[in-house]
């Protein structure tokens, strides 16, 4: 739930700063400073809660520390080239895919009743993914919307 709070407001801020400043909405540019600061958000807590991150993932992963890291690097890497004309596409498509990726750990986790910031088994469970699914498809969704060429920004 937070970082979706953390994706609404930030678009709609930077909704409103680039009416004030370009005269017009930048939908597409506010999108990808949105899902940037998303990101960036989401991944301090690779960082915070690496433990809980951790039991995420299924026992036969190996190196699920470096995993937890290497993903929090990925989602910032990811929150820069969003920004970057250069590498927006590449790095909307990485995103996209990763988010497809990152969905089975959400599910392991619902089963599991694993809660993630405390690094415990009592968390939501299964009632969480009707929240969880729905979401990534947002996030998908949002990221693909927000980097194609016919978009301004």
């Amino acid at each position: 739930m937070k970082p979706l709070l953390v994706l609404l407001a930030v678009f709609a801020v930077s909704l409103l700063t680039t009416k004030v400043i370009h005269r017009r909405f930048e939908f597409a540019l506010s999108g990808r400073i949105a899902m940037s600061a998303m990101l960036v958000f989401t991944a301090l807590a690779h960082f915070v809660f690496t433990k809980g991150m951790s039991m995420m993932l299924p026992d036969f992963i190996p190196y699920k520390t470096l995993i937890v890291y290497g993903t929090g690097i990925f989602e910032i890497a990811a929150a820069i080239g969003l920004l970057i004309p250069k590498f927006r596409v590449i790095a909307a498509w990485l995103l996209i895919g990763f988010f497809i990726l990152i969905l089975p750990a959400n599910i392991y986790a619902a089963l599991n009743h694993i809660d993630y910031q405390k690094g415990t088994f009592d968390g939501y469970g299964l009632s969480y993914l009707w929240f969880r699914i729905p979401l990534q498809c947002v996030f998908i969704c949002w990221t693909y919307l927000s980097f194609r060429k016919n978009n301004s920004g």
